[in-house]
Order: structure tokens, then sequence, then C-alpha cells
């Protein structure tokens, strides 16, 4: 007994060097700059490769798209790897004028899809009209400029992604192309040309059909948080519904872009080869002068407390599948810290509570997940995904998963278990941060969602500080009936 305290203690010593020294390292090395259109930059210098990670992030989301404009901020992502108007294009003094008329033709088209008894060979006319002025404007076009550039650049990793609370545009490069990414980047921010958007907005009408309404996992989770929100955005999916995509119009595409993909809502993280000296006089040469923008209102819809368990059946044809949403806050509540801790205690490998009971024990489970969703700014659900093993039902295994959290409730969860999962979460987090493309993604994230990017600082040594009993009394008032909303996917399901 007295060994196993001794080696405890001495793995906590351990621990909290490793914390302090990850606080000490991140506040010491991320150095701030903010301009005074409001855009706000952020360097770390690592100089042991002549490398740097770049990551542009808006605090634009899917949380953000207007009511009548659901799935804008993700059309806006593909949108905006169209080119500018010195980028994308052979001439774009000649490409203006079909531009605009395909706009007005489109703008007709749509007008007249959505009219009573429409006139169907007016719209048949509209629609060839329109398939020639594309072909015209195909003379101009050169694709995937952007890529083309970055790649003879030596960069690599070249991606975008719209999140539910933020839009990113990454990148790594040699640290001698700082400029080059400077001028790319404010260019696109300053001069974007939204080329080729009805043939886009038909991709992504594709992209919809193959991720959402084809795909089991899509459909599930997609009717979990439409059930499980009310209110709150976050109940539509970041892609938008299919009648939100089809009638999102070029002008109210551009007028989002216009006002909120502007510097005010901007963060500029940089890490690698790079100076914060050099980082501000290249920022300052090429973004300092884009007007600031609006700043991005903040969501005023809150989502009432839920008053009773919600249930929904979602008939498909695949193999039987549930998910299983508890509402709870979202950081820096403390209890969002805790619902890591039981995130990784629940379904954190081969000796997690869920896993080890219903996959190995009992065998009623295929596979068992726990994550939070569906974003980070605002309230959000912890929630548990699985599927049974033949020829067990989703019954079984949905009984395995209260009996699972009633444990939970019951009692305290044991000193080996805490220290697993706190050794786990610290691991994962060193893992994140040891890259630069890690780093400079996890402190544009936390800038954004959090409003500072410090809260990765104080991350471990709140996590150290939760104990057995606060994870007992989060998952007594969290895992409650009336707060949980449950979704069934199979050939012949019920609610």
């Amino acid at each position: 007994m007295f060994f196993c305290r001794r080696v405890i203690l001495l793995f906590l010593l351990f621990s909290c060097v490793v914390q302090s020294s990850l606080a000490a390292t991140l506040s010491e090395k991320v150095r701030e700059a903010t301009f005074s259109n409001g855009l706000r930059l952020l360097v770390v210098e690592r100089h042991n490769s002549p490398t740097f990670s770049a990551y542009i992030s808006i605090a634009v989301g899917a949380v953000n798209d207007p009511e009548n404009a659901r799935g804008v901020a993700h059309l806006l992502e593909h949108m905006l790897f169209k080119g500018t108007k010195r980028i994308g294009t052979t001439d774009y003094a000649a490409e203006k004028p079909l531009l605009d008329e395909i706009e007005q033709v489109g703008d007709r088209l749509d007008a007249l899809r959505t009219t009573v008894d429409a006139d169907v060979k007016e719209i048949e006319r509209l629609q060839q009209s329109l398939e020639e002025l594309n072909k015209k404007q195909q003379q101009y076009v050169v694709k995937d400029e952007f890529s083309r550039i970055y790649a003879e650049n030596g960069g690599v990793g070249y991606n975008a992604f719209t999140s539910k609370d933020q839009t990113s545009y990454v990148i790594s490069l040699p640290s001698n192309r700082l400029e080059l990414w400077a001028s790319i980047e404010s260019d696109r921010m300053r001069n974007a040309v939204l080329r080729e958007f009805y043939t886009e907005r038909e991709v992504i009408r594709e992209e919809r059909r193959r991720s959402y309404e084809s795909s089991p996992s899509g459909m599930l989770y997609e009717n979990l948080l439409a059930n499980a929100f009310t209110v709150h955005p976050y109940r539509n999916p970041i892609i938008g519904w299919d009648t939100d995509i089809k009638n999102l119009s070029l002008e109210e595409t551009r007028t989002f872009h216009e006002r909120y993909y502007a510097p005010v809502n901007t963060v500029i993280t940089l890490v690698g080869d790079v100076t914060l000296e050099s980082a501000k006089t290249m920022v300052q040469r090429y973004f300092g002068t884009i007007a600031a923008g609006t700043p991005v209102p903040h969501v005023v819809a809150v989502e009432p407390p839920q008053n009773g368990e919600k249930r929904t059946a979602v008939e498909f044809d695949a193999e039987p599948s549930l998910a299983i949403a508890f509402h709870k806050p979202t950081l820096p509540d403390r209890a969002d810290y805790v619902f890591d801790i039981i995130d990784l205690l629940l379904s954190g490998g081969p000796t997690s509570r869920l896993y080890r009971s219903l996959v190995i024990e009992k065998g009623v489970a295929a596979a068992v997940s726990t994550y939070t969703a569906p974003g980070s700014r605002y309230p959000n659900l912890f929630i548990i995904s699985a599927s049974p093993r033949f020829p067990h039902t989703l019954a079984e295994v949905e009984a395995g998963i209260d009996s699972e959290l009633k444990r939970l409730v019951d009692s305290p969860i044991t000193d080996e278990e805490l220290l697993r999962v706190r050794k786990r979460l610290r691991t994962d987090l060193l893992r994140a941060l040891r890259s630069n493309d890690g780093l400079a993604r996890m402190i544009s994230h936390y800038q954004i969602v959090a409003g500072d990017w410090r809260y990765l600082v104080d991350y471990a040594n709140i996590i150290e500080s939760i104990t057995a009993e606060e994870v007992q009394q989060v998952a007594a008032l969290y895992f409650r009936a009336v707060n949980r909303t449950v979704a069934v996917l199979g050939r012949e399901v019920t609610p």
C-alpha cells in the first residue's frame, strides 16, 4: 500500500511539473498583436524547421447563418476557393460582364422556379441560357489556382473547413514564403469573386445527398440535432437543408461575405519559423487597409430547458443504430471540463466503461462512442452513439447504456480511473500541441470559441482539480431522462 501511494504521489508531482511547464511555455511563447481594423494576430516562434503553419479563422459558422439563408457559411467555404479578381481568371475585365449576366439569368430562374403556375417553357429557356453563359465563362476560368500556387511554392495541407462556430483556411509553407501567403490571403479577403456559383450550388446539393440523405450516420445525426434543439440554430445542419441550398442567392451570399468575412471577425495564427515583427509587418502591409467589417452578432436564441424525454425514429435501409443526447453547458463552465473526463471514462479505449461492459463483457454492442457536439460557443450536447451486435437489439444496447450511466450517478469513480483519464487528457493535449499545424489549430480554435487562447493554459490545472465527487454530481444533474433525446435508425424501428 505504501509503495502504491508513493508511486501515485510521484506521478502527481510529475504531472504538476508537466502542466506548469505547458502553461509557462504557452504564456511565454504566444505573442499577440491587434490592428486598427480589429484583426488579431497570434504568433508562436519555432525555429527548429524552416516552415510555418498558418490559420486564418473567421468567427462565422453555420450558427450564424440567417434563417432565410441556412447553409450560406458552408457555401462560402466552397466559393472562396474559386479565386479573386487576379487569381482564378485569365482576364477578369472580360469575364466580369459574363458574371453579371449569369447572375441576372440565375436570379430570374430562381424566382420563376418558386412561382406558382410558373411557365415551364420559360424555365427551360432560362436554364439553357444559363448553361450557355456558364460555358462561355469557362474560357476565362483557371481551376484550382490557389492550390497550384501554394503547391509550386512548397505548400502542404492546403484546406478549409466550416463548423458550427467558425470557418478556417489553412496551409503550411516554407518560412521564406510568408509574404506570398499574406498577398494571396489578403487578396482572397479583399477581392473574392464568387464565380461558378450556380454550378457549385448544385455540387453542394449533391454533397448533401451523399453525406446526409444517403448516409445512415448522417441521417441519424441530423435527426438527433433537429429534435434535441427546438430554438437554437445548432439544430440546423452545417451544409443546410436541401431547400435552403437550392434557394441561396448569389446576392445574399455576397452580402454575407462582405459583411462578416472581414478583419474585425478574423484571427490569424502563425506557428513556426517566423517572428512577431516580420509577421506584423506583412499583416499590416497586406491586411491593414482592409475595412473592418461588421462584428458577427451574438446568437440571442437560447434553448429552453428540456422538460421531458424526446424520442424519434428514422426508417432507413441500414443496420440499426442509436444516438442518445443530453443537454450540457459549454466552456468555460466547470461542468464542461467534467464532461471531458466523463467522455474518456465511458468510451476512451478498451478499458473504458461502456466499451468494456457493452462490447466485451455483455457482447450486446458492436460499437459504442461518446462525444460532445455540435459546437462549443453555445451550450451543446453530450452524445452516446452505439450499434447492436446481431442478434441483440437496440433496446438491449440502450438498457446497457442506462445501466452504466446509473452506476456513474450512484457511486464515485475510482482513483485509478480518474488518474488514467487525467493522464490521457494531458497526453492528448500535449500531442495536439506538438506540431506547428496542431498548435496553430488549437490556439486559433480557442481564440474563436472561448474568446481567449489562454483557455489552453489553464486546462490541465482545472482537469487536475476535478474530483470523483464532482463527476458523480455532474452525472446526476445532466444524465436525467427529462434532459435526454434518443434517436434510433434502422429498417424497422419505433421511437
